[in-house]
């Protein structure tokens, strides 16, 4: 009715008022935040849905890489927002004191359980609750309370060893041929499972995605990659206030399917501990989260004891999959490296290492291998989970970093990524897999590299999961070593990465060969 009384006329002014608006809009953007000199792509400074194209390509972590290369230690990527190169930096941007808080993009990760956010450590940009929150469940993560959880890894580690000899070893074609990128993450969901609530989701049993658990953790990755540069789409989207009504009063349902495992076992485990049951004195992390609960009720909520568990299996499971996968990956394209490490390996079994008759080594026997931890440095640096920049917010009085003055409330954060690519910490070939840097450094350049090394964070929000992603690892690639003859399916092929914020690989295939005896 309305574009009836507006002639054509009317209509093209309204149109030149739009354009004008957006072109006034892109000047301020690119002129009025105080990054003007900061060098970068032209475009970048224009609309943040410049970064958000670069994110949805994909291969953000090589493009900023190349980006670095080119315009140096600094570099715009959005009209507030930049990402910085420099190593020094990462003391001054993540330390405890500094006051940085993370950006927007963090709430955009909170998953949904009948339309109530599920705030965590990882997701939440409010720095107190953090702070609170971490030192109530802290002790659940320590390294001397995971060695107790050792028993539940082991556990999960006969089975995998188990299905991949009945599925895979020794048999001819394709028959032979295991998705070994798949397997790695199935183990480690599994694994998380076992130590937050004592049973596994059933991934290695069946050798699939239960539930579309492992899709829909992609999908929503995906979707928190690119929406997160322009955060407030996701309250349009899927936090819109209306859908999270409507969930709310049951008339649909927003809840992610590892919540929905997650929900179900925390009443199964209350129904336990009703009737004095053996599962309520299990020393799982469910449990552990509960007896925090039990100190601060008012604090540790039944709902934060649920957003607990789903973070332990969202962020736990992909990102510990993604670095097993880089271990093994770039052990088989680096046959010495794999020679050097099953010598270790060797040696160490012939001394009357290993204890168990099984194979599977425990903690207390390879926490001190040499080359074993030179092999998951160098993995973690050559292919860190994390593929965009970990964002913070630059405090109101603003920061001199890398020779610029960043105003308050700018975006600022580093890239793993781009970080490890430094040649003046890890040496003029940081582009290789070259485990023995880690062997040769002086102490003062082992500490330089310890101290650039960004895979799990860094500061106070350093990623609290780092220790049981380190007695997985540690614990895994000798057991898997020790059993079985691995070589690539394809040799001459390379596999696929997709960077949905974590850097997944896809098209990693291997054959497996059972040693005539444990190694």
């Amino acid at each position: 009715m309305i574009l009836e009384h507006l002639g054509f006329g009317s209509l093209k002014i309204v149109g030149l008022a739009l354009l004008a608006g957006l072109l006034f809009r892109g000047i301020l953007n690119k002129y009025g935040c105080g990054l003007h000199n900061i060098p970068g792509p032209w475009i970048a400074g224009f609309s943040d849905l410049w970064r958000l194209f670069l994110v949805r390509r994909r291969h953000a972590q090589e493009e900023h890489i190349a980006l670095h290369q080119k315009y140096g230690p600094i570099v715009r990527l959005g009209p507030r927002a930049v990402s910085i190169a420099d190593p020094d930096a990462i003391k001054i941007i993540y330390s405890p004191s500094a006051g940085w808080s993370k950006s927007q993009f963090y709430p955009v990760q909170q998953a949904l359980a009948k339309g109530k956010r599920l705030e965590t450590m990882f997701n939440t940009a409010n720095d107190r609750y953090h702070a609170k929150l971490r030192r109530s469940v802290s002790n659940a993560y320590a390294m001397s309370t995971l060695v107790a959880f050792e028993p539940f890894v082991d556990s999960t580690s006969i089975e995998f060893l188990k299905q991949l000899k009945t599925r895979f070893v020794d048999k001819p074609g394709k028959d032979g041929i295991c998705d070994f990128g798949a397997w790695l993450q199935f183990y480690a969901f599994d694994v998380i499972g076992e130590l937050t609530f004592s049973k596994r989701l059933g991934f290695v049993e069946k050798g699939a995605d239960v539930d579309n658990i492992i899709r829909d953790l992609e999908s929503f990755l995906d979707y928190v990659s690119w929406v997160g540069q322009i955060p407030f789409l996701d309250n349009l989207l899927i936090k819109n206030p209306l859908k999270l009504w409507a969930a709310q009063s049951g008339l649909i349902n927003t809840s992610a399917p590892v919540a929905q495992f997650a929900r179900k076992h925390i009443t199964e485990r209350q129904h336990d501990e009703s009737l004095g049951g053996e599962k309520s004195k299990r020393r799982d992390f469910l449990n552990r989260f509960r007896e925090a609960r039990a100190k601060d009720p008012d604090f540790i909520t039944e709902q934060l004891v649920l957003a607990l568990t789903v973070a332990n299996m969202f962020a736990g499971s992909d990102t510990t999959g993604i670095t097993m996968r880089a271990v093994f990956y770039f052990l088989l394209k680096n046959p010495s490296r794999m020679n050097s490490l099953l010598a270790e390996i060797s040696e160490k079994s012939k001394a009357g290492g290993f204890s168990r008759e099984d194979g599977l080594p425990q903690w207390e026997e390879v926490r001190d291998m040499p080359y074993l931890g030179a092999v998951i440095n160098e993995s973690l640096r050559c292919h860190p989970a994390v593929g965009l920049t970990m964002e913070r917010m630059v405090p109101a009085n603003g920061v001199k970093l890398a020779g610029y003055f960043l105003p308050g409330g700018t975006i600022a954060g580093c890239s793993a990524w781009v970080l490890h690519q430094d040649t003046d910490v890890y040496g003029k070939d940081a582009a290789d897999f070259r485990p023995e840097r880690w062997l040769e450094a002086t102490p003062e350049q082992r500490r330089k590299m310890n101290n650039t090394l960004f895979s799990f964070g860094a500061g106070a929000r350093t990623c609290i999961g780092k220790n049981i992603s380190l007695l997985e690892l540690y614990k895994i690639v000798p057991a898997i070593l020790r059993r079985f003859e691995l070589e690539l399916a394809h040799p001459a092929a390379s596999w696929e990465t997709h960077n949905a914020w974590f850097v997944r690989q896809r098209e990693f295939y291997v054959r497996l060969k059972e040693r005539k005896q444990i190694l």
